[in-house]
This record gives C-alpha cells, structure tokens and sequence, in this order.
C-alpha cells in the first residue's frame, strides 16, 4: 500500500512539473513580448498625432519664473532634454550633444532646452555644472517635477523633438553613444518635410 501512494506522489509530480513547464513557456512568451513592446514604445514617433506642448512654470538658473509655453525656436525644431545632475547616462548624453550642437545650429537650426528634474536640494548644482561645461543650451529648473508629469516623464534621459509648432513629434527615453544622431536625423526629416 505504501508503494502505491508513492508511485502515485510521484505521477502527481510528474504532472505538476509537466504543468510548470507549460506555464514557463507561457510566461517566457509573455515576458519576451512585453521587453519587445516596452523597447518599441521607448523610441516613439508621434508624427501621425502631434502633442501640444504642455503649460508649466519653471525656473531659469537665475530663479525667474519661466513657463514652458516660451519655449521658442521661431518655427524650427526644438529638442528637450530631461536629465538631472546624480544621472550618469543623462551627463553622457548631454556631453555628447555638446561636441555637435553648434554644427546642428548651424545646419538646421535647431535649439535645445535642458530641463533639469533636480529637487531643491540639489539644484543648485545645475549652475556650477552648466558653467563648468560651458554648455549653451537653454537650462530650465524643474524642481517639483511638474513638467516632468505633464509630459509623461518617468525614466530619464528623456528627449523630445518638437516641430516648429511646438508640438511634440518624437520622443527617445535612456541614453546609448551615437543616439544623439538619432536625434538630429529627425530634426534634419522635420526641415525636409517643412
């Protein structure tokens, strides 16, 4: 009788880890397809539904209030860059752009607004650092992560192309060397197609 309820026990675990196996191969799918989804909607074009710029006060690094309704590169493309000061890949990133960006003026004239997400504490390093770089876009503080939740921000790096309407036309979350070209090949579209 004991032989029997362990032959039994052991179809039993046959069974579940048959059963296992099954689920696995489900659950590997079904993981493998949403890194695919979440790698396609990382790098996202949105020519065919244009966003409007949200309205939202920030600061300048000089503390005056400035509303993300000004940003302005009378109708050329402008690109948005949400980084912080803590954030390596955000650094790489903007460093990278800094070695093209007067060639991309002068190619397309696009302008760049780097919006900081820095909190209080630490946006005061924004300055020191703007300054010690010597980069020359435009910095805008955002230190209640306001228009960080207005556009939906919630990795960064995380870069947006805008036409010369304002509105948001392309959008790119984390950073990896030659991205940046990625960046300027639609600027370069949005000047053709103008």
């Amino acid at each position: 009788m004991g032989n029997f309820v362990f032959q039994k026990f052991c179809v039993y675990l046959q069974i579940i880890n048959f059963l296992i196996k099954i689920h696995m191969k489900y659950l590997i799918s079904t993981l493998l397809l949403v890194g695919v989804v979440s790698f396609a909607t990382a790098q996202e074009d949105l020519s065919k539904r244009k966003l409007p710029l949200p309205s939202v006060d920030l600061k300048t690094l000089n503390g005056k209030i400035f509303n993300t309704k000004n940003i302005d590169n009378d109708g050329k493309p402008i690109i948005i860059c949400f980084f912080a000061t803590w954030c390596k890949p955000c650094m790489t990133e903007l460093k990278a752009i800094a070695d093209l960006y007067d060639d991309w003026q002068t190619e397309t004239g696009v302008k760049i607004y780097a919006i900081s997400i820095d909190d209080s504490r630490s946006s005061a390093k924004v300055s020191p650092l703007v300054k010690g770089q010597n980069w020359e876009y435009e910095f805008l503080l955002d230190e209640n992560s306001d228009f960080k939740r207005a556009m939906n921000v919630n990795d960064i790096p995380h870069t947006f192309v805008l036409n010369g309407n304002k509105e948001i036309v392309w959008q790119h979350t984390s950073y990896s060397p030659g991205a940046e070209e990625e960046y300027i090949k639609i600027v370069r579209k949005l000047i053709e197609d103008k």
